[in-house]
């Protein structure tokens, strides 16, 4: 029985060794277009896992959807009594190659920072990297770095002749950043061939410290489109100002009656049903965050005071502008008084509240500040009757989830971590980000806990996303870690 330290140190040399091997192997996958707008991509970045993990000596299903299908993959051990659901994330945001640093952003490049810029260097001199390197890519870190994480640590224990003491299913979702939207339904059609006892999801970055970390929960997402309206058509603001009402800065004061000077949502009831506890504020406490060192990274001087601290922050709904629109600025600027001004709008969603009642607070408060609320453009006879028009549409994409830190899965994976690092990981009751798991916990009745790997700093969803390799290295080590760890 090897001690800790022993054990910490082999881990090390057997997922540094591993990972050189697998440079190939993750510049190969990177390098597969991979925006779910386009199927056919999405078709070779299928036909590539279920290559890859066919040589692993899994079976391979595909689970059929209106659109592309996820991908179950599944490998028995002998004398395993449990089965472990992994989720997967294969797809990545669409990508503007203008706004890189490189000729293709499926192109992965290997750069290193000099005089706070990175400088390209030669693919080959991977063979030899520093931790601090990092190679370029879209979906580096989000997520098809721990996809190449996690076959790696599969090739490591089959070398090392570890077996794990449970049954492995591995579920690929190829649509997580257009929402899942076929992930409720499939789950729901499927349910004994997805049947397992608990769900380990490999993604997103640990937490801000780099340290190993494990997430237990996430909130969930509801998203609002919301269109306030002026003139039938965009009028002249000389000719018209004045007089024509403006529907941007209609919009502009419905959305700021939503909020306080604080950022606290001001509609009565939205924050119902959320108490912070001695318990749970302990837990919340524990995470070791340096709220100074948030904001410097952030930039802002102040915060929203929806909580006294980050962790608390993220434990309550949230009400999220997340982009509007309205006429024209810049080098296409326009003296017009505009027809519309439109809100994109998020929702984070938390267990203790119910979804469909936080949308329709917020339709209520649109029609209690005067507007005739549809779901369409008014037509000719609506404009000419009501002074305010708002059209409201919503979608609830998926609910919430929350794990105990002393669940059968939460111990093991704790213990996993320990034993791979020599320290306890930090631990997270639930993270501000949403990912579409709800669908497993609440069909299957299974817990859930993320494993994030990547470095926090990776630019996930933007230009010039990027993985640490020593953050590629450890998540190798994690996850052999977690294949060795008895369950």
């Amino acid at each position: 029985m090897l001690l800790i330290g022993q054990q910490v140190q082999k881990l090390d040399e057997l997922s540094s060794a591993y990972a050189k091997q697998s440079f190939p192997m993750l510049q190969e996958l990177l390098s597969i277009p991979n925006d779910a707008f386009f199927p056919k991509d999405i078709e070779k970045n299928i036909s590539w896992c279920e290559s890859n993990f066919r040589a692993r000596g899994f079976t391979l299903e595909r689970l059929a959807t209106e659109t592309v299908p996820l991908l179950l993959a599944e490998r028995k051990h002998p004398k395993a009594k449990q089965t472990v659901l992994i989720y997967l994330q294969l797809d990545g945001q669409p990508v503007d190659s203008t706004r890189w640093f490189q000729g293709n952003p499926y192109t992965p490049v290997l750069k290193e920072k000099v005089a706070d810029a990175w400088q390209e260097l030669p693919w080959d001199n991977i063979a030899d990297y520093d931790d601090d390197w990092r190679v370029f890519a879209r979906s580096a870190s989000d997520a098809k770095g721990p996809v190449a994480m996690f076959l790696t640590a599969l090739d490591a224990i089959a070398a090392e002749g570890i077996v794990p003491n449970f049954n492995i299913k591995v579920i690929m979702d190829f649509e997580e950043e257009l929402g899942s939207p076929q992930l409720p339904k499939a789950v729901l059609e499927n349910q004994e061939a997805l049947k397992a006892d608990m769900l380990i999801i490999f993604d997103g970055p640990r937490h801000i410290s780099n340290k190993p970390t494990l997430t237990f929960g996430a909130r969930g997402i509801a998203t609002i489109t919301l269109t306030t309206y002026g003139p039938v058509v965009p009028q002249h603001s000389g000719h018209f100002g004045n007089y024509a009402p403006n529907p941007a800065l209609r919009l502009a004061k419905l959305l700021a009656s939503m909020k306080d000077e604080g950022g606290r949502v001001t509609i009565p009831g939205f924050y119902d049903g959320i108490s912070i506890d001695t318990d749970t504020e302990k837990i919340l406490k524990s995470v070791p965050d340096n709220e100074s060192e948030i904001k410097n990274r952030l930039q802002i001087a102040a915060t929203d005071e929806v909580g006294r601290y980050y962790q608390e922050a993220i434990q309550y709904p949230s009400l999220n502008i997340r982009g509007m629109q309205s006429g024209w600025i810049d080098e296409k600027v326009r003296t017009i008084i505009p027809g519309w001004a439109r809100a994109e709008i998020d929702v984070r969603l938390v267990l203790e509240s119910d979804p469909e009642r936080l949308i329709n607070l917020i339709r209520d408060h649109i029609e209690n500040e005067g507007y005739l609320v549809i779901d369409r453009e008014p037509t000719k006879e609506e404009r000419l009757a009501h002074a305010k028009i708002a059209s409201f549409t919503s979608e609830i994409s998926y609910q919430s989830f929350r794990t105990d830190f002393d669940s059968e899965v939460g111990i093991w994976l704790t213990n996993a971590l320990e034993n791979a690092f020599g320290e306890e990981p930090i631990r997270i009751r639930m993270s501000g980000g949403s990912i579409p798991i709800s669908p497993f916990v609440n069909t299957l009745g299974i817990p859930a806990v993320t494993v994030p790997t990547v470095n926090r700093d990776n630019n996930q969803h933007s230009p010039n996303e990027n993985l640490r390799l020593g953050n590629y290295r450890e998540g190798i080590k994690t996850m052999i870690a977690i294949l060795g760890e008895k369950l």
